[in-house]
């Protein structure tokens, strides 16, 4: 076996503490008794444990548990998606109200297969959170809804206090980690949110490890803001399964560190930035930093102009 193919040892801070207290135990059966999907679960995400057991957080994964994609990155499920749950929508809003959310994410699998890619089920699902949890702040993670303008104006009606879209990874090798996504739609998709509400934030996420250098991780930050993409994350890739891309490279969390301190300085309102970071990690913290700094950022425009 050559270099190349042999897996890199996993270092000692990706090695997580298990938490399956009460917390946990009864967040999973909620979820199994309200026939509802989470990607936590479904994409195995690292922090789990530290979102159910400590948190009492979770991101609901709606329209199914099935992807029409097969991202070479993703554990999710690959296949023909059933059909359409329509009370959905309510089972998540009455769960949140259950969980005591003060803030959401809602993510969906790809629904290449619909004619609006599930606009329509993200935008009442929004609409459902808020009739019955008005305090409630709302972050929606979509796909890219095959870059259909009318869907995206359909969801952004909805008014989601959050829109967030992944990037996922650097220009150069976006065609061999995502499947029908493009890194130029994914763009696209940002700005048109952008120009549909200029006052709700955009947020997107990059995972590193998969080959990229720091110069094209560089890029990356600067493709999103010059689409005036407010919030980033970034973390790190871990290889769900044998069948899955392998990682290229474990980063340090001083080079983390660095990352967002480079993010922050093209400005962004926010980065959160660390080897367990994911997309909706933390995401509460995050909305809430981004508007202070970015009520800190005006304070410091005004006072220059006088």
């Amino acid at each position: 076996m050559s270099k190349k193919e042999e897996h890199i040892r996993k270092p000692e801070w990706l090695k997580i503490k298990l938490n399956t207290n009460d917390s946990y135990k009864g967040l999973k059966k909620m979820m199994r008794e309200k026939k509802l999907h989470t990607v936590c679960e479904e994409a195995r995400c690292p922090n789990i444990h530290e979102c159910w057991a400590v948190r009492k957080t979770a991101t609901f994964m709606i329209l199914g548990d099935i992807c029409t994609r097969a991202c070479r990155f993703c554990a999710v499920k690959t296949g023909l998606p059933t059909e359409l749950d329509l009370e959905e929508p309510e089972r998540v809003a009455d769960s949140v109200g259950d969980m005591g959310l003060k803030h959401v994410v809602i993510t969906a699998v790809a629904r290449d297969d619909l004619k609006d890619g599930g606009a329509e089920v993200f935008a009442e699902t929004v609409r459902a959170i808020r009739r019955k949890n008005p305090f409630c702040t709302i972050e929606v993670l979509p796909s890219d809804m095959l870059g259909n303008e009318e869907s995206l104006r359909t969801l952004m009606g909805a008014r989601p206090n959050i829109m967030n879209h992944n990037i996922e990874t650097v220009r150069r090798l976006s065609p061999r980690v995502r499947a029908r996504a493009t890194y130029d739609r994914t763009l696209e998709f940002l700005r048109r949110a952008k120009e549909m509400h200029e006052d709700i934030p955009t947020k997107s996420s990059l995972m590193i490890g998969l080959g990229e250098t720091k110069e094209e991780i560089i890029e990356t930050m600067d493709d999103l803001r010059a689409n005036n993409v407010n919030i980033m994350t970034i973390g790190q890739y871990l290889q769900p399964t044998k069948k899955h891309l392998k990682v290229q490279k474990y980063y340090h969390p001083d080079e983390f560190a660095e990352l967002r301190e480079i993010a922050m300085s093209k400005g962004f309102s926010h980065c959160e930035a660390g080897p367990l970071v994911r997309s909706s990690y933390h995401a509460d913290e995050q909305v809430n930093q981004a508007q202070v700094n970015e009520e800190a950022k005006k304070v410091q425009n005004e006072t220059a102009v006088k």
